[in-house]
């Protein structure tokens, strides 16, 4: 099976999902987006505490993550929320949108007269929209074209000796069908960064790397703290996990063995084709985010100790190679390959079911997190607010 079933955009990119996207560029606007959400089936709101009393960098960042999660290919339409007096421009945002080809609509909550008459009209302009996205047809589309991304989170023991290596064999299958991967969280690399700058393919793009792991650092101690008690987590320490050392080689595993070919910062769109690093935080929820706003369709999701969150427009597939866990959390977990702890399978097996996985989520498979709703989303700031 060479091909799945998606939606193809006006700009070339191809979708594994059609959904219609609310943005607040606000705060202040989070209520009217959530409401809206309710009232119309099959939407998707991104509620986030940003967009106000935010200067330079965070500013840029905050209109970067909006935008870039707007364009997500599995995105089909977006309704932009402005409460009229904020930061981020909404015109600007969705201008930016846009540039992909895809309908755009914007409701200022000042203007229009208040929350009551913004969540009417935002119904009104979201039946409208669901409508024509439910007439889109799918199309065939080629593995070439998926964009994948590997996460760890609630980490144990299992993680870097099972469900890590059998991702990075499923994410070897993706890259050599000419596919796409991205890892990220920077803060779990550390004191494996030298591994990964071997495998970098070009001496510019190892620099990068040890510059974001340098940069990270460097934050850190600027806050006058350290990494531990923070990284490991307590979690990963009853897990198993004693350094940040022993947790950092456990999680580079799940990238495979591909060379790195660039590295991006938090939220950059990713280019195809090959293995890519995006600088982002050990936060599953801001990196997850960061990498939806990138452009993956799928993030893969490894976790020993269990973690139920999922994101607002790419589906989460969880894998695990804790057997116990699995059991006790089967309702949020996808892949269970534990059995490569027993000799039962081999790490080969483990990634072509984590791989097949993929290709049937791609194809229209709901996930665990896409069923119970779990629609997480939050954006990494850099500074204070104002």
């Amino acid at each position: 099976m060479n091909t799945f079933m998606g939606y193809g955009r006006p700009n070339g990119d191809i979708g594994i999902r059609n959904h219609l996207l609310i943005i607040p560029t606000v705060i202040c606007s989070n209520q009217v987006c959530s409401r809206i959400m309710q009232l119309v089936p099959g939407t998707v709101a991104i509620p986030h505490q940003h967009g106000c009393s935010q200067i330079g960098a965070d500013k840029e960042r905050t209109f970067e993550v909006l935008a870039g999660t707007g364009k997500n290919p599995n995105v089909g339409g977006v309704i932009v929320i402005s409460l009229g007096c904020e930061v981020v421009d909404p015109y600007a945002l969705a201008d930016e949108i846009r540039k992909t080809g895809k309908p755009v609509e914007v409701i200022d909550i000042q203007s229009v007269g208040g929350s009551v008459k913004a969540i009417q009209q935002g119904t009104e302009i979201a039946k409208r929209m669901m409508g024509e996205l439910e007439c889109q047809p799918k199309v065939p589309i080629p593995l070439s074209k998926l964009k994948v991304a590997v996460k760890c989170g609630g980490s144990d023991a299992t993680s870097g000796l099972a469900s890590n290596p059998a991702l990075g064999a499923a994410a070897d299958s993706l890259i050599a069908t000419g596919g796409t991967v991205v890892i990220g969280e920077t803060t779990e690399i550390i004191g494996a960064e030298h591994v990964l700058a071997q495998r970098c393919a070009t001496p510019d793009t190892a620099e990068m790397l040890y510059h974001i792991v340098s940069r990270f650092e460097r934050e850190v101690e600027r806050m006058g703290t350290d990494m531990r008690g923070g990284n490991p987590s307590p979690g990963n320490i009853q897990g198993g996990l004693s350094t940040i050392e022993e947790k950092s080689l456990g999680c580079i595993s799940k990238c495979g063995k591909a060379p790195i070919k660039g590295v991006i910062e938090y939220a950059e769109q990713i280019p195809e084709g090959g293995l890519y690093f995006m600088d982002s935080p050990g936060n599953d929820i801001e990196c997850v985010s960061g990498m939806a706003a990138g452009g993956v369709h799928i993030v893969c999701f490894t976790t020993g100790r269990g973690t139920p969150t999922g994101a607002a427009v790419v589906p989460v597939i969880k894998i695990t190679g804790n057997k116990r866990m699995f059991e006790r959390m089967e309702d949020n977990m996808d892949v269970d390959v534990s059995a490569m702890l027993d000799g039962t399978i081999s790490l080969e097996t483990a990634g072509e079911r984590i791989w097949r996985e993929i290709v049937e989520v791609a194809d229209g498979k709901w996930t665990k997190s896409e069923t119970l709703g779990h629609q997480e989303f939050s954006i990494n700031r850099i500074g204070p607010s104002l």
